[in-house]
């Protein structure tokens, strides 16, 4: 006997693996094409997604033109605003060089209120005050509660508040796709 109270959701993928990939290469490209090059370029993702997605178009950067460029993590924990400040346990976070006079790409998986990004921005300057700092995202899903938006969008998913957008990457959930559920 099923519980009739027991909301239904129903999930449908938006991007598939391909997708992904087709995106990120692209968004690689933009970000090379609108700095004019790699000089003075740092990625850093926030973590969790974020971190593989900088790793990701960091190689791809280097695939691209044939040079490295810095790539690190940084974990917003202890900069967020709306977390209950008494469970915070903060993370790890690689900055590769000092962050001074350098332009840095923060990359995530999804923007939606703009608060992991505004706690980002606060995270980087213990490493230095960087000359500029970009956003690459791979989707915007809208319902920004602050004025923050991305330099670089994958794509833009208008979603409902009450909707959740679900990205997996192999390097963590073992399956590669992007999902959208509504209760």
């Amino acid at each position: 006997m099923s519980n009739t109270n027991t909301p239904l959701s129903t999930k449908t993928q938006v991007f598939s693996e391909q997708d992904i990939q087709r995106t990120l290469k692209r968004l690689a490209h933009e970000l090379i094409e609108a700095n004019k090059g790699t000089e003075d370029l740092v990625l850093m993702g926030i973590v969790t997604r974020g971190k593989y997605l900088a790793e990701r178009i960091g190689r791809l950067v280097e695939e691209f033109e044939d040079a490295t460029v810095p790539v690190g993590f940084v974990d917003i924990t202890l900069y967020r605003d709306d977390v209950d400040t008494s469970f915070k346990a903060a993370g790890e976070s690689h900055v590769p060089v000092d962050l001074t006079d350098k332009r840095v790409v923060l990359v995530d998986d999804v923007i939606f209120s703009g608060r992991s990004v505004r706690a980002a921005m606060d995270a980087l300057s213990a490493y230095g005050r960087p000359r500029s700092v970009q956003l690459l995202v791979l989707l915007d899903r809208g319902h920004r509660q602050l004025p923050i938006s991305p330099d670089f969008v994958g794509k833009n998913i208008p979603t409902a508040t009450t909707e959740r957008l679900t990205v997996c990457l192999n390097e963590i959930d073992s399956t590669e796709e992007v999902v959208i559920e509504k209760a």
